[in-house]
């Protein structure tokens, strides 16, 4: 596979406060292609989640414009970049972002059922294989440790066969050897499905297994350069 499959141009982003406008980014240029693992790096407040938001279309930037799987998604309203979120992208959270009224099994099959999938408890429970989790389908969030709820949204991510998956600080909220784990799946599953990965970390060990890894400061894009092995 190849092909530019994520590209942004002179992207900006300002907030007002009291003291005038906060650029948070400050004109990215950036172009992704099918299938590459891209890490983003930074200090706190250098802009990394922003950044991924506007890249998946979860918010708009002040200036500039986006194209994600073929669409320029700056262009579109938030109805519009919902479709195109739901047929292109998965996701994977430091915090989880489970539904805690569902089972495990119900929360994976949710995008599944949410895009018409006929098959999407047996696909759900595929899934639920391949991430260690077949004896924990029916239960809850609140019942599973941070690791199992992680696995759990990952499994979710990747039911949907998404394009781009986005990973913001996905081992964030777990201790070291979990989160090694939870690393190790994330990576092996991603490599399986060729899927395009983003991935916001402070972790610069996960940055590493990344092909290339891109650096903010204070909202500026510094020279993409290639990982250290």
């Amino acid at each position: 596979m190849s092909g530019c499959i994520l590209r942004a141009r002179a992207v900006v982003k300002r907030v007002p406060t009291s003291e005038g406008d906060l650029t948070i980014l400050d004109g990215i240029d950036l172009a992704v292609d099918t299938g590459a693992q891209v890490a983003v790096v930074g200090e706190s407040g250098s802009g990394k989640t922003t950044l991924l938001s506007i890249l998946a279309g979860l918010d708009l930037p002040t200036g500039g414009d986006v194209w994600l799987d073929g669409e320029e998604i700056t262009a579109l309203d938030e109805e519009q970049r919902a479709r195109v979120r739901a047929r292109s992208v998965g996701f994977v959270f430091q915090s989880f972002q489970l539904i805690d009224s569902l089972t495990a099994l119900e929360n994976v099959m949710l995008p599944l059922e949410l895009h018409g999938r006929r098959q999407a408890r047996e696909d759900a429970l595929g899934f639920m294989e391949r991430v260690g989790l077949s004896a924990r389908t029916t239960h809850y969030p609140l019942q599973l440790s941070g690791g199992e709820q992680q696995r759990v949204a990952i499994a979710r991510a990747f039911a949907s066969g998404p394009k781009v998956l986005f990973a913001d600080e996905p081992t964030g909220n777990l201790d070291t050897a979990t989160g090694g784990k939870i690393a190790d799946l994330l990576f092996e599953l991603n490599r399986e499905a060729g899927t395009t990965l983003m991935l916001v970390t402070h972790d610069a060990a996960l940055a590493r297994r990344c092909a290339e890894v891109i650096a903010l400061d204070a909202g500026r894009m510094l020279a993409p350069r290639e990982a250290a092995p």
